[in-house]
């Protein structure tokens, strides 16, 4: 398993100690879920099902409140932030719906800053980063600005940036919530790739058609598991 969360719960708390909302879990019940090395799983949920903490609570942006988080064999609850901090950067790339691509960097630039954080020398940065971009079909683009790209061609550099750190899963928050239909299909076709060569992929989404390209569709219900099913020959 690249992932496991074992009995996860979180919950939020009021400033005087009282319970705002269960996010995930109910009571002393919590939420189970193991991810197998090379899965395409999509998680899915009304508003307020709670899939969006639980996205946080994979992706170490967030700690559950109680219950055991193993990625990658590490166990994340356990972590202070700085390490939590560091270990996420070094085994999860985050995709979005929006592309928080930084305007007056080129392409290259912004899809080398997170290897600057990990203090990787300039010469093996840039290398990287033509190689994350030529992976997404933009190894033609280096020296252009997020303004010259249309809206497809900024989610491929956000992808390559997500890849560039050579995580253990790619997790992707409604990435193609900002596109139209044709070019969301066009990132969606990117995605498969990327699972095709051996990606680890959690993908957060509402929308069914969506899901029917995922091997697995996990959905949540007030916070709880609601059904975890397998995709028939995807």
């Amino acid at each position: 398993m690249i992932a496991e969360l074992r009995a996860i719960r979180k919950t939020y708390f009021k400033p005087d100690g009282s319970v705002l909302v269960e996010a995930v879990g109910r009571g002393e019940i919590g939420v189970d879920l193991a991810i197998p090395r090379g899965q395409y799983l999509a998680i899915m949920g009304a508003s307020g099902s709670g899939k969006s903490t639980l996205m946080n609570i994979l992706g170490c942006l967030d700690k559950p409140t109680s219950g055991q988080y193993l990625l990658d064999g590490r166990d994340c609850a356990k972590m202070d932030d700085e390490d939590l901090s560091r270990f996420r950067g070094q085994k999860i790339g985050f995709v979005f719906q929006a592309f928080n691509l930084i305007p007056e960097l080129s392409v290259e630039e912004n899809v080398a800053v997170p290897l600057f954080y990990q203090h990787i020398g300039p010469a093996e940065r840039r290398r990287r980063a033509i190689e994350s971009l030529e992976l997404v079909g933009l190894g033609n683009r280096l020296g252009h600005r997020p303004r010259e790209l249309s809206g497809g061609q900024q989610q491929r550099v956000a992808i390559a940036r997500a890849l560039v750190t050579r995580p253990v899963v790619l997790m992707a928050d409604e990435p193609t919530g900002n596109l139209d239909s044709a070019t969301g299909e066009a990132i969606l076709s990117v995605i498969q790739d990327l699972h095709a060569k051996g990606m680890t992929i959690v993908m957060v989404t509402h929308d069914d058609r969506i899901s029917k390209r995922c091997q697995r569709v996990f959905r949540l219900r007030d916070g709880l598991i609601e059904s975890d099913t397998l995709n028939p020959g995807s």
